[in-house]
């Protein structure tokens, strides 16, 4: 009868050990010796005909072998079934154990002895009702709603031919040829052809280039019109140089100047903006894009204010790991071993991720936190039917087969089924804790101290 021990060896961290009497395996070696005899394919015999000694002697040792292992594992198994123990990732043969010879000629006692990580018990105090988070509402400035009308005007204006420089918004088409002092191009030279906007060219060529003709071309050193790494940015980008090219002389040559002339501000450049809005006058435009900007932000806000309790919920919750068990599961478990040093670097984030694990496996089940199969049918129909633009599958016949493919791929229903349970969970979570209304500018917003950094120094 097979016996199963358990000892604490550290935090969370326990060895079974499984002890086997030949009456546990025996029985089970010889039916998959008999089993293996009637499929064995052995030249010289009709298939299931080869003599059960032969099969014993040719193949026996590694059935055996097998055998064995296989009772331990399902001993351990039922064991952990029946103390009902949650264990971290899989059982680990215990390290430094001596080499178990199994020999089906001396059929005998032996031990496994395996290691576990135990998922701990937590309580989570962030959740007492007392914790006060901001939820920030970014306002619109003027200057922002502004900002966004010239990127609109600009992204949707026409560019028109040039002769000569008009602004810092003209696009400049340009040739750069290696030359010498005089302006001398050799034969062979390659020319690297740009289109550049003038604005986000170095200072001093902008200063240069101003009187110059389309047609006409000057001489530089690129040393002479920037340094650092201004420099180091225009010899990679424009010129896709080395920084040994800094002294080199080229020839800079206009092929084109072309101007942006922004969109007219008229009904049908807000028609463009908002194709399923029918707005005709500059108010109702300016007021659609102030609230089209606010729900983007409030958005923003949303995903800050959900990272805020993530990190707070991972790091001030006390939680004990079995940091010596993971490390070796780390270390051993992967199909690739690892070094301590890599141990040492991916520990952090492993430890991270185990937290928030634990954490929110605990919220959705404590709080029945579901997600139905036909929801998640659903929520995939709602993305792909905005994703053509429709509002129902009226008009898209071809929906139903499309599902019922869809249906069948596992990694997109599971990817969507996680995504929306989470979801919920963070619903539910914005309800236990005491949340102010904080107004803030857009600029000072994006200055705050992200949650992660915020939390990080606790831990």
């Amino acid at each position: 009868m097979a016996t199963v021990t358990r000892e604490n060896i550290g935090t969370l961290h326990d060895k079974i050990t499984v002890k086997l009497s030949k009456e546990d395996y025996w029985p089970s070696f010889e039916k998959s010796l008999k089993q293996f005899a009637k499929q064995a394919n052995v030249p010289g015999f009709r298939k299931g005909m080869v003599p059960a000694g032969m099969i014993r002697k040719m193949y026996g040792q590694s059935i055996f072998g097998d055998e064995v292992i296989r009772t331990a594992g399902r001993e351990l198994e039922d064991y952990l079934k029946k103390e009902n123990l949650k264990i971290f990732a899989q059982p680990m043969i215990t390290a430094n154990e001596e080499k178990i010879n199994l020999d089906m000629n001396q059929p005998a006692e032996v031990d496994f002895s395996f290691e576990i990580g135990l998922k701990p018990d937590f309580e989570i105090p962030a959740l007492n009702g007392a914790t006060t988070l901001n939820r920030y509402k970014i306002i619109i400035s003027d200057s922002m709603l502004e900002d966004e009308i010239n990127r609109l005007r600009r992204r949707m204006g026409k560019q028109e031919d040039q002769e000569a420089l008009s602004g810092t918004d003209d696009i400049l088409y340009i040739t750069y040829e290696a030359c010498d002092e005089a302006g001398n191009v050799a034969e062979e030279t390659e020319k690297k052809e740009n289109v550049e906007l003038l604005r986000k060219m170095p200072e001093k060529l902008q200063q240069q280039l101003q009187g110059i003709k389309v047609g006409e071309s000057l001489v530089f050193k690129p040393a002479d019109i920037a340094e650092g790494e201004e420099l180091h940015e225009f010899l990679k980008d424009a010129l896709k140089e080395n920084p040994e090219a800094a002294g080199q002389p080229y020839k800079l040559t206009l092929a084109k100047i072309k101007t942006l002339i922004p969109e007219e501000m008229n009904a049908e450049f807000f028609a463009k903006v908002f194709p399923q809005d029918f707005i005709s006058t500059e108010e109702e435009f300016r007021n659609r894009l102030r609230s089209e900007l606010s729900e983007q932000f409030d958005r923003i806000s949303r995903d800050r204010l959900q990272n805020e309790i993530y990190e707070m919920l991972v790091h001030n919750t006390p939680i004990q790991l079995p940091a010596d068990f993971l490390k070796r599961w780390l270390k051993e478990g992967q199909e690739k071993k690892k070094t301590d040093a890599e141990v040492e670097k991916e520990f952090p984030s492993l430890e991270h991720q185990l937290r928030w694990t634990l954490i929110s496996d605990k919220l959705i089940s404590e709080n029945d936190i579901q997600v139905s199969f036909d929801e998640v049918k659903e929520d995939i129909k709602g993305r792909v039917l905005s994703y053509f633009g429709m509002e129902d599958d009226e008009e898209a016949p071809w929906m139903e087969s499309y599902m019922t493919k869809v249906v069948k791929d596992e990694k997109m229903v599971d990817e969507t089924y996680r995504r929306m349970r989470f979801a919920r969970l963070f619903d539910w979570l914005e309800t236990q804790f005491r949340i102010e209304e904080k107004e803030i500018g857009e600029e000072e917003f994006f200055k705050l101290t992200s949650p992660h950094q915020a939390h990080h120094h606790h831990h």
